[in-house]
């Protein structure tokens, strides 16, 4: 009976971590506690290369997800971007390797987030601090791979 209760324990908590991985929520963990943002996808050159711009307001629990076939150097800009941004840079483990915070609104100087690097989560400027996400933040998504995510889904 017990081993019964222990397996049907693992499947449902496995069952609710797949439930809890989708394509329009990234989770971060850390020490300082854990987050939840609905992200919308920018995964082609097309949806990188517009981002955030051209809007006046983000809620504060949304953010964007830009995702990279291979690891590599990232950098940003805030070109035609209205709303102040943290942009946490991360790499293939879904590691927070780098953040930049309170990027300022229509600013074009390069904002260099580092090397080996597969995705960027931009959410509203000031949060990242708030929040108290750091370097070494867990994030957790479907695009990361299964073999080499720290959190996998």
């Amino acid at each position: 009976m017990i081993l019964r209760l222990a397996l049907v324990v693992s499947f449902l908590a496995t069952a609710l971590q797949a439930q809890d991985c989708r394509d329009d929520t990234v989770f971060l963990k850390g020490d300082w506690g854990q987050a939840r943002f609905a992200v919308e996808i920018a995964d082609d050159a097309q949806e990188r290369a517009q981002g955030l711009m051209h809007r006046e307001t983000m809620p504060s629990a949304a953010g964007m997800l830009f995702v990279y076939d291979r690891p590599q150097r990232l950098s940003f800009w805030m070109r035609n971007t209205l709303i102040e941004l943290d942009m946490l840079f991360i790499d293939a483990s879904g590691t927070v390797r780098h953040i930049h915070h309170r990027a300022q609104p229509l600013d074009e100087t390069p904002i260099p987030g580092g090397d080996n690097l597969t995705h960027v989560l931009e959410i509203n400027g000031g949060l990242a601090e708030a929040l108290g996400i750091t370097t070494g933040t867990l994030l957790r998504h479907p695009t990361f791979s299964k073999s080499e995510a720290e959190w996998a889904c």
